[in-house]
This record gives C-alpha cells, sequence and structure tokens, in this order.
C-alpha cells in the first residue's frame, strides 16, 4: 500500500493550531487542502494564517514564490462538510471529547466515498472508542502529531481495534511522503510518548513533594547531569500545567488507576490556583517582565580529597576514573572486592543511585546518573543526617575538581535522573511486552518526539542488562506505594540470558 497520490485532496476539520499546522504540512508536500471549521468564518481566518505562514517560509529561503503561490492556490476553505465528498483523506483536530469526534466522524461517513481514509489527531482519547460509533471503523487511523506540526518531525500512526492493515500503512507511508517520521503503535492509553513519559513529570514532582530539592534545582539535574532538554518543572509551564495534568489524569483513568501513572497532587494545586505556566504568566516559575528565574542549589566550594579507592565495578560510572586521574587525584585500586563504591580518604563510601538510601549505611554519600559523565556539568549528591560533614565535603570537591557544579539534594532513594531513566525504561519494556510498539518505533518517538537525548532502549544498553531491574527493585520495598515495581517485562530482560535474546 502507497502513499496517497499528491493529486488526492486532503482536508483537515478543525483549524485551531494543530489543525493549521497539519493543514500546511499536507498543503507544502503538494496536496489540493480542504479547511473546514464549524464556526463561521474560522476557515478563512485559517486559510489567511497559513497564507502569511508560507510567506515567513519565502523570506526564510524555504520556499520560492511560485512554490507559495501555488501551495496558496490549493488551500480552499469550505463552508460545508459536504463540501469534502471528493477528500482521500479527512484529519480532524476538534475538541478533545469523545462525542464530539464521534459525531463529526459519523457525519463524514455520509458524506466522503468509501475508499477515503479517516483519521483523528487525538492525543488522549481511543481510537478504537472513536471508531466504534462508525458503520465501516476498518478506515479511521490516529495520525497523531506533534506540535508545532510543521516543526516537529514525529507522527505517531496508531491502529485501533479495527483499523485495517491497509488504512494504517496508507497512512504511514503518507506521513513519511510528507518528510514526518512516523512510527507505528497499538491503540493503548497514551500511545508511545505520552505513556512512557510520565514518570519523567511525576518523579521530579515526587522529588519536589518529598522536599528532596527545589524546582529549579531538578530542573538543572535533568538538564546539566542528565542529558536533558529542559527539566520538568520549565517544560511543563512550557506546555501549560492543565494540559499537562489532564493528559497524565486521561492515561491513569484510562489505565484503571494504574498507580505507576498516578498524577501529582501538587501540580493539582497548582491548576487550581490559575498559575498554568508561561501563559498565564506564573507556573512553577514566574513569566513576564522584570521576573527572576531562581538559582538551583550549587554547594560552596570543598577541598579535593588527596586520592580515592575504587572498590569493584563503577559500572555506569567507570569513566569517572579517567576524569579523576585526569584532574591530578590519586586512585587506588582495591583488589579485594567490597562492592561497587569509591572510598574517600574519610572512610566514607561514595556509591552511585542504587535505589537505596544513605540513612541505611555509615557514611554514604550518593551520586546521581549522569548520560555522559565527562559532558555533565552538574551533578547531585545525596546524603543523610548520619553522613559525616567531612565525607560530603570530600565527594563535593571531587566533583568540583571535575569541573562540575555540585547540588546536594535530600536523602532520595534512586535520587532524580536514576530513578527517572529507570522508570522510562521499565514502562519501555511493558510497551514492548503488550505489543504497543518495537523497540525502535519507541526509541524513535521519545527522541523525537520529547527530545529524549536517548531513546529508554539506547539508554538500556548503555547502563547494562540488570541496571534499571536492581534499581527499581531495590526502590520499590523503601516506597512501596506500587508504582517502582518493576513490571515483568523488564525482570524477564534482566535475567534473559544474553546468549539467547538479542534484545537490549
Amino acid at each position: 500500500m502507497t502513499a496517497l497520490d499528491l493529486s488526492s485532496p486532503v482536508a483537515v476539520v478543525g483549524t485551531g493550531t494543530m489543525g493549521q499546522g497539519i493543514a500546511q504540512v499536507a498543503l507544502v508536500a503538494g496536496h489540493p487542502v480542504r479547511l473546514y471549521d464549524a464556526a463561521p468564518g474560522r476557515a478563512q481566518e485559517a486559510a489567511d494564517a497559513i497564507g502569511a505562514r508560507l510567506d515567513r517560509l519565502v523570506e526564510k529561503d524555504r520556499l520560492t514564490g511560485a512554490e507559495r503561490d501555488a501551495a496558496r492556490a490549493r488551500l480552499v476553505p469550505a463552508e460545508r462538510l459536504t463540501e469534502l465528498a471528493d477528500c482521500s483523506l479527512v484529519i480532524e483536530a476538534v475538541l478533545e471529547r469523545l462525542e464530539v469526534k464521534q459525531r463529526l466522524f459519523g457525519e463524514l461517513e455520509d458524506i466522503v466515498g468509501e475508499d477515503c481514509l479517516l483519521a483523528t489527531n487525538t492525543s488522549s482519547l481511543s481510537v478504537t472508542a472513536i471508531g466504534g460509533a462508525l458503520r465501516h471503523a476498518g478506515r479511521l487511523v490516529g495520525l497523531h502529531f506533534f506540535n508545532p506540526a510543521p516543526l516537529m518531525p514525529l507522527v505517531e500512526v496508531v491502529s485501533g481495534f479495527a483499523t485495517d492493515v491497509t488504512s494504517a500503512t496508507r497512512a504511514y507511508e503518507t506521513a513519511r511522503a510528507w518528510g514526518k517520521t512516523p512510527v507505528a503503535c497499538a491503540d493503548t492509553p497514551g500511545f508511545i510518548v505520552n505513556r512512557i513519559a510520565r514518570p519523567f513529570y511525576a518523579e521530579a514532582f515526587a522529588a519536589y513533594e518529598t522536599q528532596a530539592a527545589d524546582p529549579a534545582t531538578i530542573d538543572a539535574i535533568l538538564r546539566e547531569s542528565g542529558g536533558f532538554r529542559m527539566g520538568a518543572f520549565e517544560l511543563t509551564d512550557l506546555i501549560g500545567q492543565d494540559v499537562n495534568e489532564s493528559v497524565t489524569h486521561s492515561v491513569w483513568e484510562s489505565f484503571f488507576q494504574d498507580v505507576r501513572f498516578t498524577p501529582s497532587l501538587v501540580q493539582r494545586r497548582l491548576v487550581e490556583s490559575g498559575r498554568l505556566g508561561r501563559k498565564t504568566g506564573q507556573g512553577w516559575y514566574a513569566y513576564g517582565d522584570g521576573a527572576e528565574r531562581p538559582e538551583p542549589h550549587t554547594a560552596e566550594k570543598a577541598q579535593a580529597p588527596a586520592y580515592v579507592v575504587v572498590e569493584g565495578d563503577l559500572g555506569p560510572a567507570a569513566d569517572l576514573l579517567a576524569l579523576i586521574r585526569e584532574a591530578g587525584i590519586s586512585v587506588r585500586e582495591d583488589e579485594e572486592d567490597h562492592g561497587t563504591r569509591l572510598v574517600l580518604p574519610s572512610g566514607g563510601q561514595l556509591v552511585l543511585a542504587d535505589g537505596q538510601t544513605s540513612v541505611e549505611f555509615r557514611d554514604v554519600v550518593y551520586f546521581d546518573l549522569a548520560l555522559d559523565y565527562r559532558k555533565a556539568t552538574r551533578i547531585a549528591l545525596s546524603a543523610s543526617q548520619d553522613t559525616s560533614p567531612r565525607t560530603l565535603a570530600e565527594a563535593t570537591g571531587l566533583f568540583q575538581a571535575l569541573g562540575k557544579d555540585v547540588s546536594v539534594i535530600g536523602d532520595l532513594p534512586g535520587m532524580i535522573v536514576a530513578r527517572t531513566v529507570a522508570r522510562i525504561i521499565d514502562l519501555a519494556h511493558d510497551a514492548v511486552a503488550k505489543g504497543v510498539a518495537t523497540e525502535e518505533d519507541i526509541d524513535t518517538a521519545m527522541r523525537l518526539g520529547v527530545n529524549y537525548p536517548l531513546g529508554p532502549f539506547e539508554w538500556g544498553r548503555r547502563l547494562g542488562r540488570g541496571w534499571a531491574y536492581s534499581l527499581l527493585e531495590d526502590l520499590h520495598p523503601r516506597d512501596p506505594c506500587g508504582r517502582y515495581a518493576p513490571s515483568l517485562a523488564l525482570y524477564r530482560h534482566a535475567y534473559a540470558s544474553e546468549d539467547r535474546e538479542g534484545t537490549s
């Protein structure tokens, strides 16, 4: 099954920001495009707005004047749904309410031809439920674009329970012909991105709720150590707290209130207060003229230790040894394997976050996971009331000697980056095991849809087969709410023989 021919008219119903963006994508690809909106005059306004954006593309040398003029000639506002009768593809981008979408597609089914592909851009509703009211649900598919649609490359192609394979394939190939990167997924709550991304927000909010750190510090750790483009607090301010919480709540409800997707009470309070982020001038942070951005907590300068003793294999943190030597600090190796840690001159231990807490051990400082310890500009440390000031100072001085800012957070098992990445890896394995999508498509979706530095399976291969499972297995009994219990899929992956299993 091939993509739609460029001579085939494409219709977009709903002319908000997303509808206009999708229409622009189809138009620039070469299709005749019809715009329809139930509000009188809205389709013409949208056509004018798209025309203005085409002008800007010409100014930026991304379109020629001739290409713009030809595109404008192909763009037609429609006053009635019946004007979409000859379209080969109709994409809806209307209000996120099931009954509204069902009613629209029911009307379209009586207007368009039998071979017309119907697509919904829903981000939170079930494609299966939307198609449940149709006589021929096999031709309905999800085409979930990301905002802004002309710039974001990812499109999730979602097959509902009744979607025909030919419909999904045609939608997939059409999205690819439009210059997008499509990924195929089953109709599951949140699809790929909004399902697997939930821990990125949830773990940041949980760290704040337990007073382990403030939003500015957590965001800085996620960016400067974890390699994420934005921290969870600043990103939800950009998205809109109401929008982000609505998606979280929808996924949670759709999974029958699965604890792994439980919404955040502190985010609920933010929404109730009307602090929705940038669009209201106040969210986790203040915006507008004169607003000051709070600085992350950064430890005062401390003296670096003269040496460290390495015991065992540091695993994902093994690159630290070369950095320590380059900083002129002696690295001594203990021939007896006492664990996986660095021992400081004080006798205190420096351990990579593993799901346990500092309070369980005498004189231990945990350090968080980094995407790349050489490139990271900030490292988080966690200590308890039983950690000696000298040990914490030596740990701080050590990382400062490596050129890192240091943020000391509360005694949080799994810390911030480590527990977030472990949970993302877990949800990704669970999704593959349940037939949601392939490993490759999940990695692609998370990199392109939410700009993660690595896909979950890429991260898993880098960290080691059993790393995520071990961390969550340690974390679960220390916070036995259920959200940290590793999935059966992750358990199987951790203990499968590498000789017999080719997955990450």
